[in-house]
């Protein structure tokens, strides 16, 4: 367990999960899916809490709050039932996203990668065990740009939930030790800008268990 709590440091990837909140696939325009879809971004992509956001010129970078779920068994072909077994605990992210670049990149039928895997574009929290969210179906997660309220909701508004999730991934590819799975973000996304403080937080049944704080600045 002590080298799960270092996933950021020697996990192999971070799969993200598109658009798993149905109010969030619509604030953007976006059909609701009726199966799991994901993308990867690289593990290059991590930036620990406290630190700094880049803003590459050029692109309106919005935040994207999510619970992330940390491996901690490594599986292929996991069925439902057995998902937890693989499940060490959890940590709070932002999924930033290079907008205007993602919407370039769906209206040619392209990847997702450079909207997605800027360095700082996975802004992290500490690990939190398993055992500290009985439930993660019933986790608040939100987040403040300049001191205002972007995001706040909770995980039970997911459209898939974590065992479902974790079968889809890994009748795909095999889910290895220290790995990432983001689950999605609720409404209210928007953009950040160079010069903003971004703070983003994680309560379970009350009480704040993870709190992230970001500077945004201009990438050089």
């Amino acid at each position: 367990m002590a080298s799960v709590r270092n996933f950021t440091q020697f996990g192999r990837k971070i799969v993200a999960i598109g658009r798993n909140f149905s109010e969030h696939a619509r604030e953007l325009g976006n059909a609701v899916p009726t199966a799991p879809f994901f993308f990867l971004k690289p593990t290059s992509s991590y930036v620990c809490s406290p630190g700094k956001i880049e803003i590459p010129r050029g692109c309106t970078v919005h935040h994207e709050v999510e619970l992330g779920v940390v491996v901690g068994k490594t599986g292929r072909n996991i069925r439902q039932e057995d998902a937890w077994n693989h499940v060490a605990g959890y940590a709070l992210g932002l999924d930033l996203t290079a907008r205007n670049l993602q919407d370039e990149a769906k209206k040619k039928g392209l990847p997702w990668s450079t909207a997605k895997g800027f360095d700082t574009f996975t802004p992290i929290g500490a690990f939190i065990p398993g055992s500290s969210i009985a439930d993660p179906h019933n986790v608040r997660l939100w987040v403040e740009v300049g001191g205002q309220m972007r995001q706040n909701g909770l995980t039970n508004a997911m459209i898939f939930q974590i065992p479902q999730l974790i079968e889809h991934i890994s009748g795909i590819m095999t889910l290895e030790e220290g790995d990432l799975v983001l689950t999605g973000t609720p409404k209210g996304v928007g953009p950040i800008e160079p010069g903003e403080h971004v703070v983003a937080g994680l309560e379970y049944e009350g009480q704040e268990l993870s709190r992230i704080e970001f500077d945004a600045v201009e990438r050089n």
